[in-house]
């Protein structure tokens, strides 16, 4: 097993408000931790026309398992958020950096 980190980019359809981001940062809090933290990157990253990136990390066996983890993740973290998947459509997740036990 390897623990990965991985970005999510999705695109706000909608304008979100700082108690809704902070929600969705709360959610995900538990998945930025050494790895992530120790990068020196940021676990939710808001650009102009409702762009984001979330960088999470996720204990698996493969990139493959790792990408569909962090994708579920994030969409469930939304979700509970508040924001609805279409208002929030995310683009392929991509291994920014790989912790191997190997």
């Amino acid at each position: 097993m390897s623990t990965f980190v991985i970005t999510v980019p999705g695109t706000f359809l909608t304008d979100i408000d700082e108690a809704t981001r902070a929600a969705l940062e709360r959610g995900l809090a538990s998945r930025h931790t050494e790895v992530s933290e120790g990068e020196g990157l940021d676990l939710l990253t808001l650009d102009d026309g409702g762009r984001f990136s979330v960088r999470l990390e996720v204990r698996a066996a493969d990139r493959y398992e790792a990408e569909l983890e962090a994708s579920r993740l994030v969409t469930t973290a939304l979700e509970e958020a508040g924001i609805n998947g279409p208002d929030a459509p995310l683009g392929p997740p991509a291994v920014t950096g790989i912790d191997s036990d190997l």
